[in-house]
């Protein structure tokens, strides 16, 4: 009995504590579940949103980043254009300052060297020297000759202003106007006395040391530019037919906007043929220095109306003992350009028909600057038509008024 009472007991133990161990394991192994469970799923849960907020900041730094690039793309051509445009600007405006002071520079080595050799200086020179110069506009140098008193007439009666309103045009606009003209063969003659008592009366004509004759032209245009630039400190000098009508605003308006080049040269450019033929008009003495007959002259500006910046008339004025004059005198003038660095403008506004094509052209608020008659290179009988271009072509007395240069 002692026996298997001894038996049975180690084996029930061995069973319950088999039990027990069983029941040990699965709870062990449910709170490493659960625990596991905890710990792994919130790091990740935050370690998802963490990681989403720093990839939409990055989004959002990027997006920022390429618009405000975007923007820039978009700005920076403007930025561009408008540094270059001031860029070129300001290049123009030194380029034209070297210039007018070589010219000046040039001006005084000649006087410098008149003075040396023992030329005596002009009485025009010693005037302006004497005065302290204003700046001008422009000097308009009407060319004229001694039987041309009933277009001069005519010229004052229409285009060109008289008495105080000349003087109020040189002090409020800036703008001298003058009838050209030089001296008789004779001199004191009875053509010269006229033109002083002319001269009196109206106070509007500029003496050339010059003696007049239709085969000069060239010389007269030489020596009026010499003497212009002499005694005016004016951006552009005008030249301009006495048989032609202008208007003066509309001239102003359209200098002014090629103030900033050093060089200009502007009017109705053209290249006619070279005339070799004795006995017709124009004709070329020297038409073998273009070449081969039938050739035709280089670009130059049609004689009625041109004008050209102050650094050209002042070369011309230096150099006018050197400079070779043609039988026509816009030719002429021309080749005396050609080996220089000049702006050369073509503006047909500067040759309009008479009425009606120019008529047309103020109707349709394109106003002319000068009108005349190809035909007759000039306006025809202007003396007694040029009234009548006045007021069909004319800008209008207010118009010069209330211009602003």
């Amino acid at each position: 009995m002692s026996w298997k009472s001894k038996g049975v007991e180690p084996t029930s133990k061995n069973v319950v504590s088999r039990k027990w161990a069983l029941l040990l394991c699965i709870g062990c192994f449910c709170t490493g579940m659960f625990f596991s469970d905890r710990m792994w799923t919130v790091p990740e849960v935050k370690g998802i949103s963490r990681t989403t907020r720093v990839e939409d900041e990055k989004q959002d730094f990027v997006s920022e980043g390429c618009e405000s690039r975007i923007k820039d793309v978009k700005h920076e051509p403007k930025n561009i254009l408008g540094e270059v445009s001031k860029t070129r600007n300001a290049i123009q405006a030194l380029d034209k300052t070297i210039s007018s002071l070589e010219m000046e520079l040039a001006a005084a080595r000649a006087a410098q060297e008149s003075i040396l050799n023992g030329s005596p200086i002009s009485e025009d020179l010693k005037i302006s020297e004497s005065r302290v110069k204003r700046k001008y506009l422009m000097v308009i140098g009407v060319n004229t000759a001694f039987s041309s008193r009933k277009r001069r007439d005519s010229v004052r009666a229409t285009w060109m202003p008289q008495g105080d309103k000349r003087k109020k045009l040189e002090e409020e606009k800036g703008i001298v106007v003058r009838f050209v003209i030089g001296h008789s063969a004779t001199s004191g003659g009875i053509l010269d006395r006229a033109i002083e008592a002319e001269e009196r009366r109206h106070g509007d004509l500029l003496r050339l040391d010059h003696v007049e004759g239709y085969l000069e032209l060239s010389a007269k245009t030489k020596i009026y530019f010499a003497t212009a630039v002499t005694l005016w400190d004016a951006d552009f000098y005008v030249k301009v037919d006495d048989d032609v009508h202008v208007n003066i605003a509309t001239l102003g308006a359209t200098l002014a906007r090629h103030r900033s080049k050093p060089r200009v040269y502007i009017g109705c450019m053209k290249s006619g043929p070279v005339l070799a033929q004795k006995g017709v008009r124009y004709h070329e003495p020297e038409y073998w220095k273009f070449g081969e007959e039938g050739n035709k002259y280089f670009r130059h500006a049609t004689g009625q109306l041109y004008a050209i910046s102050k650094d050209l008339a002042s070369y011309i004025s230096i150099n006018q003992h050197v400079l070779h004059r043609y039988a026509n005198e816009d030719v002429s003038l021309g080749s005396w350009f050609i080996g220089l660095d000049v702006d050369h403008i073509d503006d047909r506004r500067l040759c309009c028909g008479t009425p009606p094509d120019c008529e047309w052209k103020a109707q349709a608020g394109n106003i002319c600057v000068a009108s005349f008659d190809w035909s007759c290179s000039g306006i025809c009988k202007s003396a007694e038509r040029i009234k009548e271009v006045h007021r069909r072509c004319g800008e209008g007395e207010n118009v010069l008024w209330a211009a602003e240069f």
